[in-house]
């Protein structure tokens, strides 16, 4: 079956382009929220940013970094409605107190790493801390669409696929 281009699909027109400078602008705004300095928060940065995201990494340990990101130990204006958060590691001590500070912003989204097959952390942590199961309920776990992904590239190209298609109001995977 020969393919029909369709100048009114702007995806089809950015996949036939010969040049990248042709492609649509992406919306202003868009803001990546990688907490914990990781391999996975490192990938979904560089990533993230080349997908049209403004990356920010969230590091309270001073002594934890990534090479090429500025960390910042707190929460900031940044958190809005246009912000993607995703905690990117499920065993640190902190996952409470931040997620519990992450909640009381206007955030788009907010996930945890995490199999779907282990008891969630973020739960009792929240629980403990006095943040009612509504808001609870807002933090996604696990993240990212279902693809079988083990690595740091392959979990944030996942994760970066799922919050895509979450903005996009689509499923995910190969259902139209």
């Amino acid at each position: 079956m020969a393919h029909t281009h369709d100048a009114e699909d702007p995806a089809c027109a950015v996949a036939h382009s010969e040049a990248h400078s042709e492609a649509p602008v992406e919306p202003a705004g868009r803001t990546l929220v990688a907490v914990f300095a990781s391999p996975v928060a490192e990938c979904l940065l560089r990533f993230g940013a080349e997908l049209g995201f403004r990356p920010i990494l969230v590091e309270p340990d001073p002594e934890r970094r990534l090479e090429g990101f500025t960390a910042v130990t707190g929460l900031g204006a940044w958190l809005d409605a246009t912000a993607d958060v995703v905690l990117t590691d499920h065993h640190r001590e902190e996952i409470g107190p931040v997620l519990r500070d992450v909640l009381k912003f206007p955030v788009r989204w907010v996930g945890i790493m995490g199999s779907a097959r282990h008891t969630a952390p973020h739960v009792r942590a929240l629980a403990d801390l006095g943040v009612p199961p509504e808001e609870v309920a807002r933090v996604h776990r696990p993240i990212g669409l279902n693809i079988g992904s083990r690595t740091p590239p392959e979990i944030a190209v996942a994760t970066l696929a799922g919050l895509i298609a979450d903005r996009n109001d689509r499923p995910g995977g190969f259902a139209f």
